[in-house]
């Protein structure tokens, strides 16, 4: 047996463990609906950016379904919605891509101007440069 198999089956046998008493499990429901918003929280500020953002989301989510039904669902239909996306995207004209690509672009440098962070950047390297302060920081 292997290494990742006999930790699922240890894990499993806590869980049960913790089902039985309904202080200690109502306790870990809410622990791990916690801990997964919080995860899904952050992927989907992560989604426009370079980086894992999906990722994230998708972490978030099995953490969540782990223990709520709801989730596990949510889960499976967004699973199958980003696949169904990135065939689309895939069958698109180039041009189609390059598009989708410069609106991601605009939404990051938009978001990151509203945050101020070049407004920071600009400070740091004593630039006096009134665009890139952000309008609502």
């Amino acid at each position: 047996m292997r290494a990742w198999q006999r930790l699922r089956i240890w894990a499993r046998k806590r869980r049960y463990i913790v089902r039985r008493d309904p202080r200690l499990n109502l306790t870990y429901r809410i622990s791990v609906g916690v801990v997964g918003a919080l995860v899904l929280a952050v992927g989907i500020l992560a989604i426009p950016y370079p980086g894992p953002g999906w990722v994230i989301v998708f972490i978030g989510l099995g953490i969540l379904a782990s223990e709520f039904e709801w989730a596990h669902r949510l889960l499976t239909f967004a699973r199958a919605k980003y696949d169904a996306w990135i065939e689309w995207m895939k069958r698109r004209h180039w041009s189609v891509q390059g598009l989708v690509g410069l609106g991601t672009c605009a939404v990051v440098v938009g978001s990151l101007w509203m945050l101020g962070v070049f407004g920071t950047l600009a400070g740091l390297f004593d630039v006096n440069a009134g665009w890139a302060e952000s309008p609502i920081l």
